[in-house]
C-alpha cells in the first residue's frame, strides 16, 4: 500500500513544483465592491438619565410642637393649599392672646398720651404752662405710638406662627413617605422633612454628554441664541429601565453653562410630559438623542476592520489593487459608520471577505448587495 502511495505523492510534488517553476499565479479573488456616495444619515446615542419631578418640595415645619393630625396618606395626590399636617397650636394661640392684650394696653397708653398733648398745648399757647411740658408730652406721645407699632408687629408674628401650625401643600403633586406619626415632636431643626411633595405633571431627565459628543451635537443646531437652537433640535426619546420607549417624546430645554472639570462632561435637561403619572422622581432611564446628518459618507460596519483602536477599510484603486484606509468616524447610523475623513465620494471599497486581504492585493470587483440596494433606494 505504501508503495502505491509514494509514487502518487512524488507525482503531486512534482506537478506543484512544476507549476511554481512555470510562474503560475494564485487565482484573483472575486469580492463584492461598492462605490461610495453621499447620503443622509440618522444617528442615535443613549445617555444615562436621572428623572425628577417638575417640582420637588421638602415639606418642613416652621414652628416646633407635637404633631396632632395627619390629613393625607403616603402616595396620595393633593392640590395646592390643601392641609397636610396639624401641629399643636395651643402655645402659639396663648402667645397670640398675650400679644393682643399687650397691643390693647399700648393703644390705651397712646390715647392717654394724646389726651395729655391736647390738654397741655392750649395752656402752653396761652403762656399758662412752660413750653417744656408740651415737649415732654409730645415725646411721651411718640413713645406710645412706637409701642403700639411694636405691639402690632408682635401680634402679626404670633398670627403667622399660629398659621404655621397648619401645614399646607405649596404646590399640587404627590405625597412621598411620611416618617413622622401623630404625637411625634417636630421642629424647624429636624433633619428629616415631614414629607416630600412632587409635581410630576412633567418630569425632568438630567443627563451628561462628553465633550466630543457635545461638539458633534452642537453642529446640528441652528439659531442665533441658545434658546433658538434648542427649539430647532429634534425631540428626544426616553428609554425606561425595562428597555421600553416612553410613549411621549421630550425636548432638550437646558444646557449647563460649563463643563464639569472632573468628568469633562456637560449636563443637559430634557423635559417629558407625564399625563398618566407613570414616571416618578428618582426613576432612571436613558435619553436617546437623534441627530440628522446630510451629505455624508456611510460605510457598512461589515466592510470595516478594527486594529489597535483604529477602524479601516480596503479601498480598491487602480488595477484593482486594494489599499488600507484608516477612517475618522463621526458616528454610527444603524449598521453603517458615518465617516468624517478617510474616504470620499466615488471611492470603491471591498464590502466582504476582507479578513484575509493584504495590502496591495489584487481583487476582481463584483457587485455589492449593499451597493445595489443603495442604487435601488436612490431610484
Amino acid at each position: 500500500m505504501i508503495a502505491c502511495l509514494l509514487p502518487a505523492a512524488l507525482s503531486s510534488c512534482g506537478s506543484k513544483a512544476g507549476a511554481e517553476a512555470a510562474g503560475m499565479e494564485a487565482p484573483v479573488p472575486e469580492l463584492p465592491v461598492m462605490t461610495l456616495d453621499t447620503t443622509t444619515a440618522m444617528t442615535t446615542n443613549d445617555y444615562s438619565a436621572l428623572l425628577e419631578g417638575k417640582v420637588n418640595v421638602d415639606i418642613r415645619p416652621q414652628v416646633d410642637g407635637y404633631l396632632d393630625k395627619i390629613f393625607v396618606d403616603e402616595g396620595s395626590y393633593v392640590k395646592a393649599g390643601q392641609p397636610l399636617f396639624q401641629i399643636n397650636d395651643q402655645t402659639y394661640r396663648e402667645q397670640l392672646n398675650k400679644d393682643i392684650a399687650s397691643l390693647h394696653a399700648m393703644e390705651s397708653a397712646l390715647n392717654a398720651a394724646q389726651l395729655e398733648v391736647d390738654k397741655v398745648k392750649p395752656l402752653v399757647d396761652n403762656k399758662v404752662m412752660a413750653e417744656m411740658q408740651l415737649k415732654t408730652a409730645l415725646a411721651t406721645l411718640q413713645t406710645a405710638k412706637a409701642n403700639v407699632e411694636q405691639a402690632k408687629a408682635a401680634v402679626a408674628s404670633s398670627r403667622i406662627n399660629v398659621g404655621f401650625t397648619l401645614v399646607k401643600a405649596p404646590v399640587s403633586g404627590y405625597i412621598g413617605r411620611i416618617p413622622k406619626r401623630i404625637g411625634n415632636l417636630v421642629g424647624k431643626s429636624d433633619a428629616t422633612p415631614l414629607t416630600t411633595l412632587s409635581d410630576i405633571s412633567e418630569v425632568y431627565a438630567y443627563f451628561s454628554m462628553s465633550e466630543n459628543d457635545f461638539m458633534n451635537f452642537s453642529k446640528g443646531a441652528s439659531g442665533a441664541t441658545l434658546q433658538q437652537q434648542l427649539k430647532q433640535l429634534r425631540p428626544v426619546t426616553l428609554i425606561l429601565s425595562n428597555g421600553e420607549a416612553f410613549a411621549h417624546k421630550g425636548r432638550i430645554e437646558m444646557v449647563d453653562g460649563q463643563f464639569n472639570k472632573t468628568t469633562a462632561a456637560i449636563s443637559l435637561r430634557a423635559t417629558f410630559p407625564n399625563p398618566a403619572s407613570l414616571l416618578r422622581s428618582g426613576n432612571t432611564g436613558k435619553v436617546r438623542v437623534e441627530q440628522l446628518y446630510s451629505g455624508v459618507i456611510q460605510v457598512p460596519q461589515a466592510a470595516t476592520l478594527e486594529l489597535q483602536n483604529k477602524v479601516f477599510v480596503y479601498q480598491v484603486g487602480d488595477s484593482n489593487k486594494v489599499e488600507r484606509r484608516i477612517l475618522d468616524l463621526a458616528g454610527r447610523s444603524g449598521e453603517n459608520f458615518i465617516v468624517h475623513e478617510g474616504v470620499k465620494k466615488g471611492d470603491r471599497i471591498v464590502t466582504a471577505g476582507i479578513e484575509t486581504l493584504m495590502e496591495g492585493a489584487v481583487v476582481k470587483p463584483a457587485a455589492s448587495s449593499k451597493d445595489t440596494a443603495a442604487t435601488a433606494a436612490v431610484k
